[in-house]
């Protein structure tokens, strides 16, 4: 029979047992999910630095599509592509719709690429393309040239989709609703940004005659900003995503965020046809959109992360390139019943608004939208 002192050494022997892990971390050499794993295992604050980076490329991504809109008319009128004004819009439509259209065609390629070589070789690719089609764009003197640059700009771009995965990698998790507010951030200083340059690098050969003369190839190529109404929410996004959005999530989680989100923006839809001066649910928007990056980089695996994004960034492209469409023979459906009973003019607009936001609510909860179980504790309905 065992002595006092062997049993109490059996017991303690037993609880250091008990209390070491059953499995231990170990972080593989050239291994870049290890070594992400272990760089945040020893620097457990914000990562400032990558985020910045981060920042910075997403909004070299954002700038192709939104510096365009302001000018787009006037490049449409000064290719001479339209017979009359009232067309101006029908071919400004099928250029702003290429970049996207290219983006859905490519966007789950570039993300399972990024899951198969690598985050960083598909997002220089994407920066690199992203310069030498921009400038051929801005160089197009006939329309077809413009919708095919247009196209590449996009369909190259594999960016969105690998820059969300990694932005989840690099953070640790109570980090990444700061991590990926910074995707709306950027969206908005791309609209002050890209804003400002429309406004006053286009048409230089008219503002600045002494500086460009009538016979330089800015005369020929001259472009106008017209929409520097874009920088209002722009700001009011960015002062949102940065301060307020990542207390929201980390008290209410990404789900019921997106939920509380998503109801204010039916209430204000259901707005608009009486208080038509009211002002765009910009932050109601931002949190249903960033609460959806971290849920769909949340319901996959580490190395499935590019795919999921790259899939997500098809499907937001792919409705993107169609919407304006959609929304004119909406529109002027609508026009037509000015005098229905059922929501009569415009107001039938925003009802089929709200139709699709209530959808959305709809998928938020179970069973279409299912967390794993290390995920859900703040997001459960």
């Amino acid at each position: 029979m065992a002595g006092g002192g062997e049993i109490d050494d059996i017991h303690e022997t037993a609880t250091a047992t008990t209390a070491a892990p059953l499995l231990e971390k170990v972080y593989w050499e050239g291994c870049p999910g290890c070594a992400a794993e272990k760089r945040k295992e020893e620097n457990p604050g914000i990562p400032y630095l990558q985020f910045f980076r981060i920042w910075i490329i997403i909004l070299v991504s954002c700038l192709p599509i939104t510096f365009i809109y302001p000018f787009l008319y006037f490049m449409i009128r000064d290719l001479h592509v339209a017979k009359t004004v009232e067309d101006i819009g029908f071919y400004g439509g099928f250029v702003g719709a290429s970049y996207m259209l290219g983006r859905a065609l490519t966007s789950t390629v570039w993300g399972m690429v990024a899951d198969r070589i690598g985050r960083k070789p598909v997002i220089l690719f994407g920066i690199f393309s992203t310069v030498v089609f921009n400038t051929l764009f801005g160089l197009s003197t006939h329309y077809w040239m413009a919708i095919t640059t247009r196209f590449f700009v996009g369909s190259l771009n594999g960016l969105l989709g690998p820059i969300r995965a990694y932005t989840i990698e690099i953070c640790r998790d109570e980090h990444q609703a700061i991590g990926m507010s910074l995707d709306s951030t950027a969206w908005a200083m791309g609209l002050i940004i890209g804003s400002v340059i429309g406004g006053y690098l286009a048409q230089p050969a008219e503002k600045y005659p002494e500086l460009f003369p009538d016979n330089s190839l800015f005369q020929s190529l001259q472009l106008c900003c017209s929409y520097k109404l874009h920088m209002v929410p722009g700001v009011s996004v960015m002062v949102y995503q940065t301060f307020i959005y990542p207390y929201i999530e980390r008290i209410l989680g990404p789900i019921n965020t997106s939920r509380v989100a998503t109801v204010l923006s039916m209430v204000l839809l259901f707005t608009y046809p009486p208080m038509t001066h009211l002002s765009r649910p910009w932050l109601q928007i931002v949190s249903i959109v960033t609460c959806t990056y971290i849920l769909q980089n949340n319901s996959v695996t580490q190395d499935q992360r590019g795919t999921a994004n790259g899939l997500a960034t098809t499907i937001m492209s792919f409705f993107k390139a169609f919407a304006p469409a959609g929304a004119g023979i909406v529109f002027s459906w609508a026009q037509k019943r000015q005098h229905a009973f059922f929501f009569p003019g415009d107001q039938m607009v925003f009802f089929m608004l709200f139709v699709v936001e209530f959808i959305g609510l709809v998928w938020t909860f179970k069973p279409f939208l299912a967390m794993p179980e290390q995920f859900s504790s703040k997001s459960s309905s």
